[in-house]
């Protein structure tokens, strides 16, 4: 499925600019609504918080400082929802699972509850689409942008590829929904794998 990526028409956009394309795009999603892809396991996220507590060793105050994001999203879910449109992830899950995907899956819990629709996957499920290689971080807004999200060799944001070609559009966001479609609910696979689960090892940061 990467191959698809290969040769197509793209702009790469730093930081910087990304974050700011990719807010004003978002807010402006037509009905199809927004598909993610997360398939990388291991990221890094300075600025956050939450991520930053965890990356210390202190899990109880990354999961406090998660909590506290609860109402900011539940307002951000309100206004996606007077607009019309929806949201929906799909995560791919490596067990055993490492710590920062632990912290990530407690962050996308959040975001379930508060309104966000997110499947859980396994690499068998995603294995026939990545013949030449790991599907990259997808993002399609509506029916008219897509992003292939950029990290460097330390999984931190490095910024993305837009992509605006309707057909290469439509085959990711279908890939995407059908995963979605094949996918665990969060709920039940957090309950399942994640709820008793120790509090991770502080990550090793590069």
């Amino acid at each position: 499925m990467r191959e698809s990526l290969v040769g197509a028409a793209d702009e790469r956009l730093e930081v910087t600019a990304y974050r700011a394309e990719f807010r004003d795009h978002f807010w402006r999603v037509d009905a199809l609504g927004v598909w993610k892809l997360e398939r990388q396991q291991y990221f890094q996220e300075p600025g956050d918080d939450s991520w930053e507590a965890f990356a210390d060793g202190n899990w109880e105050e990354s999961l406090r400082l998660l909590a506290a994001r609860r109402a900011e999203l539940e307002d951000e879910h309100r206004r996606i929802s007077q607009l019309g449109f929806s949201v929906r992830r799909v995560r791919v899950v490596e067990e055993p699972i490492i710590p920062y995907v632990q912290w990530e899956l407690h962050l996308l819990r959040l975001r379930e509850q508060c309104g966000t629709g997110v499947r859980v996957v396994t690499p068998e499920q995603v294995a026939r689409f990545e013949s030449s290689g790991p599907l990259p971080e997808i993002c399609t807004l509506g029916s008219s942008v897509m992003y292939e999200i950029v990290y460097n060799d330390h999984g931190i944001l490095d910024g993305g590829r837009r992509y605006t070609d309707p057909e290469l559009i439509r085959q990711w966001q279908q890939l995407t929904a059908d995963l979605y479609a094949d996918g665990e609910p969060l709920a039940d696979y957090f309950a399942r794998r994640v709820a008793d689960l120790p509090a991770p090892a502080v990550p090793q940061v590069s």
